[in-house]
């Protein structure tokens, strides 16, 4: 049986506290949130990770950048709707109560399509997780961005690690002071642009542009810029891998949809134990390929050092790997010492069997399955909803009224809803009632057979109150069921709508 990364024993390491010495790096580094550390109560530690260079690296400097350009851009994307309609592509018109998406307009009576979005998110996100970790977590998660982008405006102001330590525990000077107020100025404005770019969802983004600069803004936007600016500014700049470890709950979860299969960004340790340092020209008989370094544990944004085995922490953001990998390339050792690997290959590797990823599986099978169900629903659902719905409302409070002739009278109220671009004319038609006679409040046009027309105006719900009066003797029970048919003049669209007429038991 192969052994688990969590069942070698690492060589016994004296851990020495940081030093703000030129050679720090030099110096013996524990990882900050190392297992033998942790404690519930236990005060933040500083983490200042160094830059690292690498594939994985490049490939987060392109997440960083597109993640944030869609999120920034987005609010300026133009999408002509016609006139008196929002031509803002993403759009959520909280006064209008609608949600707009290029094409896609969600009403509020709709929202079961956001659920349905939100649980194909979710279920997507099991897929990613059971098929490669938390890869989530390591590029595309909105903390991790903003934590990068935090970490390059503090390495451009503070200069790099051993920069940043030996800042850190040093004085107070005129130095040190002007360059902790430039990077919280930078931060701040990063912050406020965080918090900015999203009220811009809210509103015509033009539009609100020019309120901000003017000060002429309703005084909730103001608030939940605020807001936004107070926590981006304190996320992404102090609590950084606390967010991670104690705020989210996702890496408590994940272990669920993970199995041996899963793809994780692990030290193989079969290969690389016994650990020690190494000088040029030592053999490499009866050792591993590491030599101590501590690279993956200073390039580590949260603390932790990836020999120790899977952990909590761990946002498999792979800067180890890129780390791992220089300095297996400058000691002529192969790479991959850090890699993404599974325990599985662990058990190959052990019984001399050829390594494998195993993407397709009965748990992947069964989430895509879930994804290609909800989505292909919510696709049919979009691609086919109707542009007209009537709602009828029958008034209860009275159930009926009889008037001074002895006939009875029912109130209802219509609501026509036309989601189309167009203003649409509809006429009003009842079948299955006898000798009724129709009042309609406030509409004097009609068809040539006499019946009302209502106009309904784009993109708008209107509602009409109508009053139905039918003779008492013509009543031959207290509830008859009949419909109201409301037609498109401009079209063959049809809304038709069961409702009763209340009377007198008779």
């Amino acid at each position: 049986m192969a052994k688990k990364p969590q069942d070698f024993e690492s060589p016994q390491q004296t851990t020495k506290p940081i030093v703000p010495h030129a050679d720090v790096e030099r110096a013996t580094v524990d990882a900050v949130n190392k297992s033998e550390y942790r404690s519930l109560y236990a005060a933040q530690k500083k983490i200042h990770p160094k830059r690292a260079k690498g594939t994985f690296r490049t490939i987060k400097w392109w997440v960083m950048i597109v993640t944030l350009g869609i999120y920034y851009l987005s609010p300026w994307i133009r999408w002509d709707r016609g006139p008196e309609i929002p031509d803002q592509a993403i759009l959520v018109d909280i006064t209008n109560s609608r949600f707009y998406f290029f094409f896609i307009e969600i009403w509020p009576q709709e929202v079961y399509y956001i659920t349905g979005l939100l649980i194909l998110a979710a279920i997507a996100l099991f897929l990613v997780t059971s098929t490669a970790g938390r890869i989530w977590c390591g590029y595309t998660c909105p903390q991790t961005v903003w934590v990068d982008l935090f970490l390059v405006v503090e390495r451009f102001v503070e200069g790099e690690r051993n920069a940043r330590i030996k800042l850190d525990n040093a004085p107070w000077s005129w130095s040190k002071l002007a360059k902790r107020t430039t990077k919280h100025i930078i931060w701040l404005v990063i912050s406020v642009l965080t918090g900015g770019a999203w009220v811009f969802y809210m509103n015509d983004a033009p539009t609100l542009m020019a309120e901000l600069i003017a000060f002429d803004a309703p005084l909730t936007t103001y608030f939940w810029i605020a807001l936004l600016t107070f926590t981006t500014y304190i996320l992404g700049g102090f609590a950084r891998e606390q967010v991670c470890t104690y705020m989210c709950p996702w890496p408590r979860i994940q272990g669920v949809m993970m199995d041996n299969d899963t793809l994780s960004v692990m030290y193989k340790e079969d290969r690389g134990e016994p650990r020690a340092p190494h000088k040029k020209g030592d053999s490499w008989e009866d050792r591993g390929d590491c030599v101590q370094c501590r690279q993956c544990v200073v390039v580590c944004p949260m603390g932790i050092d990836i020999r120790d085995g899977l952990q909590l922490e761990c946002i498999q953001c792979s800067l180890c790997i890129d780390a791992c990998d220089e300095v297996m390339e400058k000691i002529g050792r192969p790479k991959g010492l850090i890699a993404y690997d599974s325990l599985a290959n662990f058990d190959r590797r052990a019984n001399n069997e050829p390594e494998k990823i195993q993407i397709i599986r009965p748990r992947t099978l069964f989430y895509t399955l879930l994804i290609i169900i909800v989505g292909g629903g919510i696709f049919y659902g979009l691609m086919n909803r109707a542009d007209l719905e009537v709602n009828i409302l029958r008034d209860r409070n009275p159930l009926f009224v009889q008037l001074s002739s002895g006939d009875i009278r029912n109130g209802y109220t219509i609501k026509i809803l036309n989601k189309s671009h167009d203003i649409r004319r509809f006429s009003l038609s009842i079948s299955g009632l006898p000798h009724y006679k129709m009042n309609v409040v406030g509409i004097q046009e009609t068809t040539a057979e006499g019946l009302p027309v209502i106009e309904v105006g784009r993109d708008r719900l209107r509602s009409v109150k109508i009053y139905l009066t039918v003779p008492r003797e013509d009543l031959t029970s207290d509830s008859i069921n009949f419909t109201i048919t409301a037609k498109d003049l401009g079209s063959d669209s049809i809304s038709e709508n069961i409702t009763s007429f209340k009377g007198p038991k008779t």
